[in-house]
């Protein structure tokens, strides 16, 4: 395991992950939200993630089902992380707010087919 630190733009958001080794596991979702914003996903289990600071800057969004909570920086915007219906035990680290680089090995999940694509993720669904 390695341990990530990352947050948001304007720092208020800070958070500690703990991963594993790389190439780290990773997400590549076509969703509406996720090609918006630019999210590449971690998923990381609840009792690896530690938020540091900025509960207070972080602002809600739920959309379709609402099971998922998507968790923006209201200062800057940033979504950094946010807990996905598809993983309700983990949160979803986006690797584009990590403070360092780490290597990555994404696999693309079909996010506008969300139902049948999950069916199909190793481990979730199937």
């Amino acid at each position: 395991m390695i341990e990530a630190k990352g947050g948001c733009h304007c720092r208020a958001v800070r958070f500690t992950a703990q991963l594993p080794d790389p190439p780290v596991p990773a997400l590549d979702c076509n969703c509406s939200v996720c090609r918006a914003t630019g999210f590449t996903h971690i998923m990381v289990r609840h009792e690896d993630f530690a938020l540091e600071k900025g509960a207070n800057a972080l602002t809600s969004y739920r959309f379709g089902t609402g099971a998922a909570e998507h968790l923006f920086c209201s200062k800057c915007g940033v979504k950094s992380f946010y807990q996905p219906r598809s993983h309700p035990d983990a949160w979803s680290v986006n690797a584009n707010c990590l403070d360092e680089f780490v290597a990555l090995s994404i696999e693309h999940f079909d996010g506008r087919n969300w139902e049948e694509a999950f069916k199909d993720l190793p481990g979730e669904g199937s």
